[in-house]
């Protein structure tokens, strides 16, 4: 008797053992499994931070254009619908139900950054062509206004001409093309109004500008006008740079600096400025020189005609 009670104490000593044995491993999955979910938590705690720290930073700011305060509000929602998500998500116990549910978010996020620069894209060209549009609107309109004049202008009525000449005080440096202050003032003052209205009321885009000079022979052997007319005339060097050697020299470098002056003009900004020498050969009034020396204040002059652009020759 005493031996089979020793025996059924044994038999469930061994069950005992078996059962703690289990347990204790339980307990260890237990805890292993508790770690991952813990560390998971820290992770998605440090997201919640950063969309928080993301949030304070869009609503510091925002911007002053109410179409750009719209898209920053709308992207501040969907900041906050993320970290309420999460929030909620972090309540699972399935790690991997997680860990997908983040991937779908971040998955939508992305195509939504997608899909506003996009938008951004498009509203950016749409801009742009509105600005060509109204550039080519202004054009049309002037162009119009420049067709109306040319239909309104009589056949037989013409610009008249402005005449220029050192008679009237308007000087160059003897023997250059160096223009003299008060002549610079007045070719930028009453001189460009003058043209500009010709312009209008006549329906014209062409400024002639012909420079005449008197008989008197120019005492230079040398001429730099092959050398330097292009680059004067470009403004990539000082018309000091035109040294002539005849009058018809002289009469072009002189137009050429009443040309330069007139372009920067605001008032003929967009206007064909010609310059032309007439030399020593037109006397004022439209009439050829039969030959007259000495020094004649009104033969050297400028003189600046307005007309319309020729068609082209087909």
């Amino acid at each position: 008797m005493a031996e089979s009670l020793l025996l059924v104490v044994f038999c469930l000593l061994l069950v005992a053992g078996a059962i703690i044995s289990k347990e204790r491993l339980r307990a260890s999955t237990a805890e292993q499994n508790s770690a991952r979910l813990e560390d998971e938590v820290t992770k998605k705690a440090a997201e919640i931070k950063q969309l928080r720290d993301d949030i304070v930073v869009l609503t510091a700011n925002q911007p002053d254009d109410i179409r750009e305060q719209k898209t920053d509000w709308r992207e501040l929602v969907l900041a906050h619908k993320i970290v309420e998500t999460l929030t909620v998500q972090l309540a699972e116990k399935d790690a991997e139900k997680i860990t997908d549910r983040v991937q779908a978010m971040l998955e939508t996020q992305t195509a939504s950054a997608k899909l506003l620069e996009e938008r951004q894209r498009l509203e950016k060209e749409l801009s742009e062509a509105n600005a060509r549009l109204a550039a080519l609107e202004e054009k049309q309109i002037e162009d119009n206004a420049m067709g109306e004049a040319a239909k309104n202008a009589k056949p037989h009525e013409w610009p008249p001409i402005i005449s220029l000449s050192e008679a009237n005080g308007n000087y160059f440096k003897s023997g250059s093309a160096q223009l003299e202050l008060t002549f610079v003032d007045k070719l930028n003052g009453k001189i460009s109004e003058e043209i500009a209205t010709s312009l209008k009321n006549y329906g014209a885009d062409i400024v002639e500008v012909i420079g005449h000079t008197d008989e008197q022979p120019v005492s230079r052997s040398n001429s730099t006008m092959d050398k330097n007319v292009i680059d004067v005339l470009s403004s990539k060097k000082s018309v000091d740079a035109l040294l002539p050697a005849d009058n018809a020299g002289l009469g072009l470098a002189r137009a050429i600096s009443v040309a330069n002056v007139l372009r920067a003009n605001a008032a003929l900004s967009g206007i064909t400025i010609l310059p032309l020498s007439g030399a020593q050969l037109i006397l004022p009034g439209d009439t050829v020189t039969a030959g007259e020396s000495g020094a004649v204040e009104n033969r050297r002059r400028i003189e600046i005609r307005i007309r319309r652009r020729l068609a082209p020759i087909q």
